[in-house]
């Protein structure tokens, strides 16, 4: 059966560079796909340092290069609301993924549904997408090659390949 109608949340710390790209390389892929045409895509952030920010020019740039686009998306903090709206809860990382998980047990919301994204990319030998905030140009690139792989492996599970 195809999940046609499935809501997903990326995760990452501040929603500017993995979360966003997620949610624009995700929105991309999927849409390439008409059984999956009513899917809602959204990403937030643990922290809310950068909300209402656009994502980090880096992130905009490497994303433009391969074709998606990241312009509309602004960063949001994780909320309550999140654990019960989203089917999926995929986060970047170890730590963020902790954060995410003791958010919802302090406030008694759901947690089966939270997930590494990289679960998801079954060839990768990375269980994270790796921050690439302080890193070099090639680290945005890196992001991107990671959220391919993984979207495509969450496609798959989607419509029940």
């Amino acid at each position: 059966m195809i999940k046609s109608n499935a809501k997903i949340l990326f995760v990452c710390m501040g929603n500017i560079c993995r979360s966003p790209t997620a949610e624009g390389v995700f929105r991309a892929l999927a849409s390439r796909h008409s059984e999956l045409h009513e899917i809602k895509i959204d990403s937030c952030g643990t922290i809310g340092y950068h909300v209402g920010e656009p994502p980090d020019p880096r992130s905009v740039e490497a994303a433009n290069r391969r074709g998606y686009d990241l312009s509309s998306i602004r960063s949001r903090k994780l909320s309550s609301d999140d654990f019960v709206r989203f089917d999926y809860i995929l986060v970047m990382d170890e730590d963020n993924l902790a954060n995410t998980k003791y958010f919802a047990n302090e406030n008694n919301l759901p947690t089966k549904h939270i997930k590494l994204f990289l679960d998801f990319a079954k060839d990768s030998p990375l269980t994270e997408v790796p921050d690439p905030y302080y890193g070099g140009a090639s680290g945005f690139d890196d992001v991107i090659d990671l959220i391919e792989a993984a979207s495509d492996g969450l496609i798959g599970e989607l419509m029940d390949r």
